[in-house]
């Protein structure tokens, strides 16, 4: 039997996951949070088997609390579960320790598929990102500049990408625009640019998110 944690910030979503998974008489236990602090203290008093984790969440990053979750829960199994293409994060959450990476456009039978793969130790990736990694070995194709952004920097560039200010990231991320500007200087430098409207080109090439609802989701 078990148990997960759902974390998203949108009741609906929430809402919505918690049925399918419910419907499922494998799990015996669905549980929720809406941020990152109220995960972390949920897992403090309750062992979990499997955490439904989404990347932006109130007041920080989804990435940066697979971290924190395994130095509380070293055996949960993190399933990132996110609006952004798995071009954009999945790679990365391996990295950090998910065990998997789903969107939030798959089907049912494949959210459940994963939870329980995942529940067993295993990981958990789409065929189509399994395609894609395979494609990438065979042409050796280099994508390693792109997948060394920090998830703060893909939040900026992304925000950037939607024709926001500085003072509106700023505003968005909880962070001074000062802050914002040194993290555009660094995109610049990273990614061998000169001007925030080449980020933008670059953002579009990438086929990053390019509205403030399609990072909400």
């Amino acid at each position: 039997m078990i148990k997960v944690l759902i974390t998203d910030d949108h009741p609906v979503v929430r809402r919505g996951i918690r049925q399918i998974l419910e419907d499922d008489e494998r799990i015996e236990k669905v549980s929720e949070a809406a941020r990152g602090k109220e995960l972390l203290e949920k897992l403090r008093e309750e062992k979990f088997d499997v955490i439904l984790l989404d990347i932006s969440l109130p007041g920080g990053n989804g990435l940066d609390l697979i971290g924190q979750i395994k130095k509380v829960q070293p055996s949960a199994a993190v399933l990132m579960l996110s609006i952004y293409s798995e071009e954009l994060y999945a790679i990365k959450a391996l990295k950090l320790g998910a065990a998997g990476y789903l969107t939030k456009t798959s089907a049912p039978e494949e959210l459940l598929t994963a939870v329980h793969k995942v529940s067993k130790g295993e990981r958990y990736i789409s065929v189509k990102l399994a395609d894609k990694l395979a494609d990438d070995l065979v042409t050796k194709s280099d994508n390693q500049v792109f997948q060394s952004l920090s998830a703060r920097e893909m939040d900026v560039l992304i925000l950037l990408a939607s024709g926001r200010s500085f003072t509106q990231i700023a505003a968005d991320l909880s962070l001074s625009p000062k802050t914002i500007s040194t993290y555009r200087a660094r995109l610049l430098i990273k990614l061998k640019l000169k001007t925030t409207t080449e980020l933008i080109r670059y953002a579009i090439i990438q086929s990053l998110p390019k509205k403030r609802s399609e990072i909400d989701l």
